[in-house]
């Protein structure tokens, strides 16, 4: 892989990359020609500068895939984006990361990658934190924050007890106990709005 061939901004990246994420996206776009997707091993332990290396990686990517798609050599483009889509196949398989699922959810929703939407969206309960789903719930982007909503829906009544005693998070797991409620007539869920309503915050 000639890396050079992708633009400074690219190489700069990929320099600075450790050695043991560049070994990750080698065999991802290797697997990817192939037309196999490479997984990361399950027992690998999460790796939040991977993420940022990813992260940054895949951004310099798509800027240098939009620029040469528009020159002459359309082929450095087609490998500007394999990669790029290597890259964001390995950060859809280990983040943990909020902002990252944010970045991956409004990409593939701008490529028109909808089957990648509704994967990235079901991983949302397992990787994120019930707070980080909130801080989503509250993003710009409308499908991201749609996506969140959704998820915080799907959570166990306990776990949006349990956000209601936070100032920040507070509102949207009302709404999210709101939607349970009313919605898909939770039983539970209504009578934990009604006593909320009534008692407050020190009952819960």
């Amino acid at each position: 892989m000639i890396i050079e061939e992708f633009g400074p901004r690219v190489a700069s990246v990929w320099n600075h990359l450790r050695t043991a994420t560049r070994n990750l996206v080698e065999k991802a776009w290797q697997s990817s020609g192939s037309g196999a997707a490479a997984r990361i091993a399950q027992a690998a332990p999460y790796d939040p500068r991977a993420d940022q290396e990813l992260s940054q990686l895949l951004s310099a990517l798509d800027d240098s895939a939009e620029q040469t798609d528009a020159e002459p050599n359309r082929e450095a483009a087609k490998r500007a984006q394999s990669l790029a889509d290597a890259c964001a196949n390995l950060l859809s398989q280990q983040t943990q990361s909020a902002e990252v699922f944010a970045r991956l959810i409004e990409r593939a929703h701008q490529r028109k990658d909808y089957a990648q939407v509704d994967g990235l969206a079901a991983l949302l309960p397992d990787r994120l934190a019930p707070s980080e789903l909130c801080d989503l719930a509250r993003a710009n982007n409308v499908v991201v924050r749609a996506l969140a909503q959704e998820a915080l829906t799907q959570m166990p009544i306990k776990l949006l007890v349990a956000l209601l005693r936070d100032p920040v998070d507070s509102v949207v797991a009302r709404q999210a106990l709101e939607r349970q409620a009313y919605e898909f007539g939770s039983a539970d869920a209504q009578r934990i709005l009604k006593d909320f309503d009534e008692f407050g915050i020190d009952e819960f």
